[in-house]
């Protein structure tokens, strides 16, 4: 590998034995689903650099390095040497230069190089493993570096021993952190980085820097996935699906290809918002059961989609009822009120009747054209009242699981249903200010900014619950 030159943002070399996770906290860290994680000891044989970049801006830089195979034979070499401590960094550096193409030490020359040419340190132990001596001449050469260093303890297994290797990494390492690379810990994240601003003085603004960035960063990430979200909830609800046919009266044959083609354009455009979530969030590498089945193979229009993410009955001729209220009321209003709130009554029964019966139905079928031109079928927009709801549940669940997902974490996703997930997010208050947006969606006229704006913010509030 070739020398390096100091950047301006601060860069990490994450170093320890082999298996310990070092490739799991690398991609963790990184927001990198590409790095590659293997329980196979040596999957790691070159150093390979790991940015994290933001509007152009590199946040912080890490490099996943090989694993130490001969740190004792490394260390008795350094010692060999009979150096004062003055001289510790330069004579490592001898040894990278002497042994580059040295294939016994190519993995200690690779781990090393990055460090020499100044990147800080992030040493990686196990801690659900005992501590060994045979540990302590990786973290000796690492202190004869002089670079300044962090250790974190990985459990990967579910015996604890972080006690025994407190004591141990007390002698070597200034700070001590615990790290789950398999959780996406945004606290943690945070407070690692804090730690990593106290090594060096001459970091400490720059990665006070990468924390804020890193936080607004998040959040913009909240208000893309909310974006995303409402514009598949905006374009399904309005959607029209148009079928040609040639007789006197259509077929019951193509109403059900209208209306396979209606659910279709649906799913696809389902299928499509889920491909922004996983690359808003960097997972664009993400393995799953099924390519755009994603919820355990429950079908955007199946009865169970709509009995976990939906509307009750009853809370169909709630909001049925509200929406024909409000009706009702431009009813009372055009007759300067002198109906008494009649009009509101009436609405409210048709609204909410309206809803109830609608409950398994999605959008009304027209017949359009002259007999002597083209006819056609025509489906759409929505008329179900609790089909947004249940997009909008599939949509939320997938993007809580895809932004809650860490980058380490490899394996097939696989949605389970959480029957529960609904009551975490949707109550009258929600469900009321959503269906003053959805009703504006089903309308043929054309969606303004400020309807779409206040929709947005809507399910970004819902995503900032949820997260």
């Amino acid at each position: 590998m070739a020398e390096l030159t100091a950047p301006p943002h601060p860069r990490f070399a994450v170093v320890g034995h082999p298996n310990k996770g070092k490739s799991s906290i690398v991609a963790s860290l990184a927001f990198d689903d590409t790095v590659q994680i293997s329980d196979t000891p040596g999957t790691t044989t070159r150093t390979r650099s790991f940015p994290l970049t933001v509007d152009g801006a590199v946040l912080y830089e890490l490099f996943d390095t090989p694993g130490f195979q001969r740190a004792r034979q490394v260390l008795a070499w350094l010692e060999a040497q009979k150096v004062g401590a003055d001289k510790r960094p330069e004579t490592v550096s001898s040894f990278v230069h002497a042994h580059r193409n040295d294939p016994k030490f190519a993995d200690e020359v690779e781990l090393l190089t990055p460090i020499m040419a100044g990147a800080g340190i992030l040493y990686v132990v196990d801690g659900s493993k005992p501590y060994g001596e045979e540990y302590e001449a990786e973290m000796e050469i690492l202190r004869w570096t002089g670079q300044p260093s962090m250790a974190l303890i990985n459990r990967i297994g579910t015996e604890d021993y972080s006690a025994q290797w407190q004591a141990a990494l007390g002698q070597y390492f200034k700070l001590i952190r615990t790290y789950n690379p398999m959780a996406r810990d945004v606290d943690g994240h945070i407070a690692l980085l804090e730690g990593i601003a106290q090594l060096r003085q001459e970091w400490t603004p720059s990665v006070k820097r990468s924390i804020a960035l890193f936080e607004s960063y998040r959040q913009r990430l909240l208000h893309a996935t909310a974006q995303s979200i409402a514009r598949l909830v905006q374009r399904s609800l309005a959607h029209v699906e148009r079928l040609e046919f040639q007789t006197d009266e259509p077929a019951e044959a193509d109403r059900g290809r209208l209306t396979e083609q209606y659910q279709k354009h649906l799913r696809r455009l389902e299928q499509q918002e889920q491909k922004e979530i996983e690359a808003i969030w960097h997972h664009e590498h993400l393995k799953k059961e099924q390519p755009y089945l994603l919820f355990d193979g429950i079908d955007l229009f199946s009865k169970e989609s709509a009995s976990i993410f939906g509307l009750t009955r009853q809370e169909m001729l709630i909001t049925g009822a509200a929406g024909g209220a409000a009706a009702g009321a431009g009813i009372d209003l055009l007759f300067g009120g002198s109906m008494l709130l009649l009009g509101s009554a009436i609405g409210a029964v048709v609204g909410g009747v309206g809803a109830y019966w609608g409950f398994e139905e999605l959008s009304e079928v027209r017949v359009l054209g002259t007999t002597l031109g083209k006819r056609y079928l025509e489906m759409g927009p929505m008329t179900n009242r609790n089909f947004p709801y249940i997009l909008l549940g599939r949509a939320l669940y997938h993007a809580h699981t895809v932004a809650s997902r860490s980058h380490a974490v490899r394996g097939t996703v696989q949605l389970a249903m959480d029957e529960s997930f609904k009551e975490r997010w949707l109550d009258d208050a929600m469900r009321t200010e959503l269906e003053k947006c959805h009703k504006q969606f089903r309308s043929s006229e054309a969606v303004d900014e400020e309807t779409m704006k206040k929709y947005e913010n809507l399910i970004l509030d819902i995503l900032e619950k949820l997260m």
